[in-house]
């Protein structure tokens, strides 16, 4: 892994040059590329690519890498991390090369998707790529099963800080998530409180995805809020958020300890078992988030949790841990789906789903708010929503506690 310290200083470097890029060790090590194309080769949209981050080494190489900036082909970088994770010379394709080449194509398409720059102005206007209000953030809170304190109304310390993220506050189906883990902070006696209406977006897309602007705007913004509140450690809903506080958020004074949820509930397993009573007889297959698991190789936490419920028997896709095939919604992916659509590409969710549905299980279990709306909408649109259901790993839990409050 590269130090955050250089991560942050190849973040910083403005345009796109071979001799800019080599400033830096991370940047030097470009040049080891041997040109295999495992990269390409491993890209679930490698065939569809007209540039794969070996062909882009390759132009850099050549002093052509301007060509690059006036193709569409960035478009289709997911930011799965399949790449940087197969590369046989350790280079940080998706960590630090691929922003890089997006932030100068901003510079040179004629113009973003429609369905991509609305969600990032949305993003800047509102702290969200959705558009609601901040207001609304907090909604949630009204139909929980549970007390969720508000750092802003209690004005207390707390053990933990809760980062909701946006679909888990926003989306119908995001908030079902959030009540269920709502209620086994609760169970676990836990201490915990969230941001509310104060809350904005981690901005870890943003800057994956052509803005590195609109990440430090939000960074600003968030740690001018984290540092109001005394809390001893972090805990974050959305995997791409845990990404965004435990690498690029530290050079900005973020100390403290931060866990995605499926870890911390993990690391309770001892306190969550004995409630865990009711036998769910569920034939449950898991998909692994592309954060969690090839970039924070967090694979066994959320098997660990599965496979403590009474009654749940967990199989698996063909394609799991680390080679887990992508939702297709990081890097921006979220928001084009209109347009892989209207380039004949075939999503990725619906790609996934057909491995899931494979299995014969009966639900498909995630750990990401990004993976529920789009393994839902790939189901129905492939005629299999009767056959499976999608819960995130906490609506499991929380189903199979006994008491219900």
């Amino acid at each position: 892994m590269a130090s955050t310290a250089a991560q942050c200083q190849l973040d910083s470097v403005s345009g796109m040059t071979l001799d800019n890029i080599l400033q830096f060790p991370e940047g030097h090590r470009i040049l080891s590329c041997i040109q295999c194309g495992v990269c390409a080769g491993t890209c679930p949209y490698g065939d569809v690519m007209e540039y794969p981050p070996r062909k882009i080494i390759a132009m850099l190489r050549a002093g052509m890498v301007e060509k690059v900036f006036h193709s569409e082909s960035l478009l289709n970088c997911v930011a799965c991390y399949a790449c940087m994770t197969k590369c046989p010379r350790d280079i940080r394709l998706t960590d630090i090369l691929l922003p890089l080449m997006k932030e100068q194509a901003l510079m040179h398409l004629p113009e973003l998707p429609a369905e991509l720059q609305k969600a990032l102005q949305n993003t800047l206007r509102y702290g969200n790529p959705m558009g609601e209000s901040s207001r609304k953030r907090a909604a949630w809170v009204k139909n929980a099963p549970v007390p969720v304190p508000i750092m802003n109304e209690i004005r207390r310390p707390v053990d933990v800080l809760w980062f909701v993220e946006c679909y888990t506050s926003y989306y119908p189906r995001g908030q079902d998530t959030a009540r269920a883990t709502a209620r086994l902070l609760h169970a676990i006696g836990a201490d915990f409180a969230i941001l509310g209406n104060e809350e904005k977006c981690a901005g870890e897309c943003g800057r994956l995805t052509w803005e590195p602007g609109l990440f430090e705007t939000l960074t600003d913004y968030n740690m001018a809020v984290f540092q109001k509140y005394q809390f001893n450690r972090m805990v974050a809903s959305c995997p791409h958020s845990y990404n965004a506080f435990q690498r690029r958020y530290i050079p900005l004074g973020f100390t403290w300890p931060v866990d995605p949820v499926m870890a911390y509930l993990a690391y309770q397993i001892e306190k969550l078992k004995p409630l865990l009573t009711r036998k769910l007889n569920y034939k449950v297959t898991y998909h692994d988030s592309c954060c969690l698991g090839r970039f924070n190789d967090l694979y066994d936490e959320p098997r660990a949790l599965l496979k403590a419920i009474p009654g749940v028997k967990l199989v698996e896709m063909v394609h799991n841990r680390m080679n887990s095939i992508c939702c297709g919604g990081g890097g921006g992916g979220m928001w084009l789906d209109t347009y892989f659509k209207a380039k004949g590409h075939e999503r990725l969710s619906e790609r996934r789903v057909k491995e899931a549905v494979a299995t014969g299980a009966d639900v498909l279990a995630v750990s990401c708010p990004y993976e529920v709306s789009r393994f839902e909408d790939a189901l129905k649109v492939l005629g299999f929503d009767k056959k499976m259901v999608v819960r995130d790993v906490t609506e499991l839990l929380d189903e199979a506690l006994e008491e219900q409050p």
